[in-house]
């Protein structure tokens, strides 16, 4: 599979500050990728470096464009929502629409429209009286009338309600995702969005400590809650984390024989954030 996405040495410092220290990747073309870590780890540096949006030490490679010195053509292409929306405060819905119609060859007017006729925008409102939830919606039918191969989301859905969170991401999988198209976002709410990646990475420390497919978490790593006779046995066959319960212990193991766990208690597929803790404790990976 042909990668989207390459990053050899990938390095970016601020003075003597190392945001992200020379990573490796390779993002495959039609991925929904969940990049996580806590703040400070380098993730919206990493964004920004595919961006073209801050220099970079390294090889990267997007869409086969360097992002250092071919980002007007890259961005034909691409479409990013960072974490914090800002927008004239007297624009109206009727003037964004206009105004991404005008620069962006790749735009759906009657897409957008489509999309703004099931939300309570109408198309002389100004941005002033909207929402957070009904900004966000706005700039998802700008950016899902575009036909951009590579979709950026940073924090998109930070500061909403819970509802207009699961709206955002359901309408990014049934209105917005293909084959053809790539996502890459960034949040701290793991647990809303992991019934939708295909892949994994965790960051820490601008170090990449974890890519994998989905299906190769679930393959790898299992959890099982053993009661206290058993918990000596469980930590002999080196758990990666370990973490109380109701009185029961649950380990974490990474490449342990599920069949072997299941001799010592109940057994489960480890979620994005009980994976993500146990990673970020710094004694793993």
């Amino acid at each position: 599979m042909s990668a989207l996405i390459t990053a050899r040495g990938l390095s970016k410092r601020y003075g003597k500050q190392i945001a992200v220290d020379n990573v490796s990747f390779d993002i495959p073309a039609g991925r929904i990728v969940g990049l996580i870590g806590p703040n400070g780890s380098g993730k919206t540096t990493t964004l920004k470096a595919m961006l073209g949006l801050a220099p970079f030490d390294g090889e990267l490679t997007v869409l086969g464009l360097d992002p250092r010195t071919q980002r007007d053509e890259l961005m034909q292409q691409v479409c990013f929502i960072a974490d914090v929306a800002i927008l004239p405060r007297w624009l109206k819905v009727k003037d964004a629409v206009d105004f991404v119609a005008g620069v962006h060859p790749k735009f759906d007017r009657a897409k957008a429209e489509r999309y703004l006729s099931h939300t309570k925008l109408k198309p002389d409102m100004k941005v002033k009286q909207m929402s957070k939830g009904m900004i966000v919606q706005l700039h998802l039918a700008l950016v899902m009338a575009i036909d951009a191969k590579l979709l950026v989301l940073d924090e998109p859905t930070l500061g909403l309600d819970i509802l207009y969170r699961k709206q955002f991401y359901q309408n990014l999988l049934e209105d917005y995702f293909d084959e053809e198209k790539t996502i890459i976002v960034t949040t701290h709410q793991v647990e809303e969005i992991e019934h939708i990646l295909s892949d994994l990475m965790f960051i820490r420390e601008g170090k990449i400590v974890l890519s994998a497919t989905m299906d190769d978490v679930a393959e790898r790593f299992t959890e099982v809650m053993v009661n206290a006779d058993r918990a000596d046995a469980a930590r002999a066959l080196k758990p990666i984390d370990e973490r109380q319960v109701f009185g029961k212990s649950v380990f974490l193991f990474d490449g342990v024989p599920r069949a072997q766990l299941a001799e010592m208690g109940e057994t489960r597929n480890v979620g994005v954030a009980d994976l993500f803790v146990a990673t970020m404790k710094g004694t793993y990976a």
